[in-house]
């Protein structure tokens, strides 16, 4: 059983940074392909941003290409949501998410992920 822990959240103006970060417990973590999604009222929970088990191929949202940048640390069994020049549209809850097959892909539908966080707030404001 993998469990995940998101944070990092918070409000922030329009151009400014966050990163967001999700530990994971249990020793298969690090064979899992990770994503983040991200989630606002009355809207479907969104692909953000993912990267294969090994670290070696990231997939992002067109919407956040250029700003956004996922990296994992194995050894901390932890993935990051570096977020820069955010805008107010990136407001929502952020949650990650693991895909629980030893993956070389980066799949975008969250179907396919089985674990998945509890979600962490980001506002930006305008």
């Amino acid at each position: 059983q993998v469990q995940l822990v998101e944070s990092g959240g918070g409000l922030v103006q329009a151009g400014g940074s966050l990163r967001l970060s999700c530990a994971g417990s249990g020793e298969s973590f690090r064979y899992y392909a990770m994503a983040w999604f991200r989630q606002t009222p009355g809207k479907e929970r969104e692909f953000v941003g993912g990267l294969n088990w090994r670290g070696s191929v990231t997939t992002y949202a067109d919407s956040v290409k250029g700003r956004f940048t996922i990296a994992r640390d194995s050894g901390k069994n932890t993935m990051y949501l570096q977020m820069n020049s955010l805008k107010p549209e990136d407001t929502g809850v952020y949650y990650c998410a693991a895909d629980r097959r030893r993956s070389n892909v980066v799949m975008v539908s969250r179907s396919e992920y089985y674990f998945w966080g509890q979600g962490t707030q980001v506002t930006v404001s305008s």
